[in-house]
């Protein structure tokens, strides 16, 4: 998005406020922690993507002041502005299970949701040779729902891989859009001998679960494997702004991301109320449609292109197969390619391996890719 403003409005009149010493391509980390890809190729140097000319801010925000039309930094320092685009993404919330974080010193437990554990999966991955291999999901909005699957799949198809096939659990609870639920509920079963739904991990330290389907605390004893996916949450310093909604999310319109009572304040991508899955395709989409906005709401006229909740998520079925799963608001599917994708194919795998990536550091971070709409309609002959 700083690279959309630097064309609108010149390099010298924007600024990114980000600690971060190095930026991530996170999508990779389901294929490193099943040992598909090195977290060496995820991560760069922020400096080397922030626009040339825009005025990095090293520093993290503290206070939103959206009344004043101000932000504060850690360091205290105090920045006005004149458009505001919010970007904080999402907060992991490892502390919230107890047990965790001090619990990632034992071998057996990893998470490819942070850079610091990721390969811990990988490393529990290739030492697992029998007994439970546990696979978790919150109940809390998460970024790229999928993943806590994807894991699981890419597991299976390593323990294949080595032909070690005796195991006894592989868990973990269902994707939430019904529309997927048909298809992966008998991949699931053919996949695996067992499937026990499952949320809430209550200790990590043990095996203890909330069964959803029936309210029950479910034990499944000890595990030789915990996949963990932290509960998630809206950043702390969203978490009490005036431009939050009462979950502590962005409170922005769904059609145009532009904030429901401060009209110079705008959401993107994890942080925001829309009502869509958190995805990396979802924020491409999105930074289309903001683009769009913001260009009007300068020259005072109002919004006209509405965002339709593109969402996508390539579930990693295997090293070699993804079933590209593409869907709106309504989640009813928003497929792009003119055949089904509900099938796994090779193609679509080398699309999440190789081509995203490509993709993201090349065209998307310098304002080139606001999601597949166009090709959709290209492939569709313009009917969809």
């Amino acid at each position: 998005m700083a690279t959309r403003m630097k064309r609108k409005v010149g390099a010298e009149n924007v600024a990114i406020v980000e600690p971060s010493e190095r930026h991530f391509y996170q999508p990779i980390w389901t294929l490193v922690g099943a040992g598909a890809k090195q977290l060496s190729l995820s991560g760069r140097p922020t400096v080397s993507v922030i626009p040339s000319g825009v005025e990095w801010i090293q520093d993290r925000v503290a206070e939103l002041n959206p009344d004043k039309n101000c932000i504060r930094t850690d360091n205290g320092k105090e920045i006005s502005y004149r458009y505001l685009i919010i970007a904080l993404g999402i907060q992991l919330d490892y502390e919230k299970i107890k047990g965790l974080p001090e619990g990632f010193a034992y071998p057996k437990i990893g998470s490819n949701y942070s850079v610091k554990t990721v390969e811990k999966t990988w490393k529990a991955l290739q030492d697992f040779k029998e007994g439970n291999a546990i696979f978790t999901f919150p109940n809390t909005p998460v970024k790229c729902a999928g993943a806590p699957q994807k894991i699981m799949y890419l597991s299976e198809a390593y323990f294949r891989k080595i032909s070690l096939l005796n195991i006894k659990n592989l868990n973990l609870s269902l994707f939430s859009l019904s529309s997927f639920k048909n298809l992966l509920h008998p991949f699931f079963f053919l996949k695996q001998n067992t499937l026990n739904i499952i949320k809430n991990v209550t200790d990590g330290s043990g095996a203890y679960f909330k069964n959803p389907l029936f309210g029950n605390i479910l034990k499944l004893g000890g595990y030789e494997m915990l996949h963990v996916t932290p509960p998630m949450s809206s950043p702390d310093v969203l978490k009490t702004s005036p431009v939050a909604d009462s979950a502590g999310w962005v409170d922005v319109d769904k059609e145009t991301l532009q904030h429901k009572k401060y009209p110079n304040v705008f959401g993107i991508g994890d942080c925001t109320n829309l009502p869509t899955s958190k995805t990396a395709a979802a924020v491409a989409a999105q930074s289309g449609i903001l683009d769009r906005t913001i260009s009007l709401i300068m020259k005072n006229q109002k919004p006209t292109k509405k965002y339709d909740g593109y969402t996508s998520c390539p579930l990693v079925t295997g090293y070699n197969s993804v079933i590209l799963a593409e869907f709106d608001y309504r989640a009813e599917p928003l497929e792009t390619f003119p055949f089904d994708q509900s099938k796994e194919r090779l193609s679509m795998y080398l699309m999440k391996a190789d081509m995203m990536p490509f993709l993201y550091w090349n065209i998307m971070l310098r304002g080139y890719w606001g999601g597949p709409a166009f090709f959709r309609k290209l492939f569709h002959l313009g009917m969809s």
